[in-house]
């Protein structure tokens, strides 16, 4: 009995301590890489974009610079379209998701989420002709709601406009944008910061009255990446207080002031 016991208490112990070294292997095989691996969409400003001098940059993008530099290592970006990016994260091509991406209770499932880097506010825009008031006004049958595909955009058109068909679009908001100017569609449903853009960048396009949702939007790693969760979790602690996240947010997010250096 004694000698079931020492064996018992022997596999426990392994298996804890099995388990607390894979809690750091992602964090010493970032460090040991000298390389922090990142999934972009790098398809609409201001989160991720290829700015007039070609270099990539956007709320997101700057943030994981920061967040490279800060560590000591260097950073190199994959570029995904948007349901590309959970599937390389699973498939361990990348060691983050650096995206404005909600982390719903579907992809929570799936993945770790960082505490929200910043909060987005989710509202639908239409044709400028179109006689939609408000984002309500498209919850009928007939019209046609873009968003991009898999998105909480597009669960929040299942949920609030039921009666509309919901399209979706693999190629970001911004081929959402182009169908909707083109007039493909008859009203379209993204973040707050995206639609602002694009109804300067298309002329044809307003917003309609009303805030759908207000979403967190976060950083993701694999399932198991404890420690790499709990450094980015620290991190936005961190930025939080010395108030380099407040300054990217405002930039990027809150003001177009990035449009005059970037686009």
């Amino acid at each position: 009995m004694l000698k079931l016991r020492t064996m018992v208490m022997g596999a426990l112990a392994a298996c804890l301590a099995f388990s607390g070294a894979a809690r750091a292997d992602e964090m010493d095989e970032i460090l040991k890489r000298g390389e922090l691996r990142v999934a972009v969409q790098s398809q609409g400003a201001p989160v991720s974009f290829v700015n007039k001098k070609g270099e990539r940059t956007g709320l997101a993008v700057e943030l994981a610079k920061m967040m490279a530099a800060d560590l000591g290592v260097k950073i190199a970006f994959q570029d995904y379209d948007w349901k590309g990016l959970i599937p390389a994260l699973q498939a361990g091509k990348v060691d983050m998701i650096a995206a404005d991406m909600t982390p719903t209770p579907q992809r929570a499932a799936q993945l770790l989420f960082s505490r929200p880097m910043f909060y987005q506010e989710t509202v639908a825009v239409a044709l400028k002709d179109s006689a939609a008031k408000g984002y309500l006004d498209l919850n009928k049958a007939g019209l046609n709601i873009g968003a991009t595909q898999a998105s909480s955009y597009g669960e929040a058109i299942k949920k609030f406009m039921p009666q509309a068909t919901l399209k979706e679009f693999a190629g970001g908001t911004a081929a959402v944008a182009q169908a909707l100017s083109a007039g493909r569609l008859d009203g379209a449903v993204s973040d707050l910061g995206n639609v602002t853009n694009f109804v300067k960048e298309f002329g044809n396009l307003k917003i309609l009255d009303g805030v759908i949702t207000r979403e967190p939007l976060s950083f993701a790693v694999q399932p198991n990446a404890f420690h790499l969760k709990m450094w980015l979790d620290n991190y936005v602690e961190l930025v939080t207080a010395d108030k380099r996240l407040e300054k990217q947010v405002n930039y990027w997010w809150n003001s177009s002031d990035w449009e005059k250096d970037h686009k």
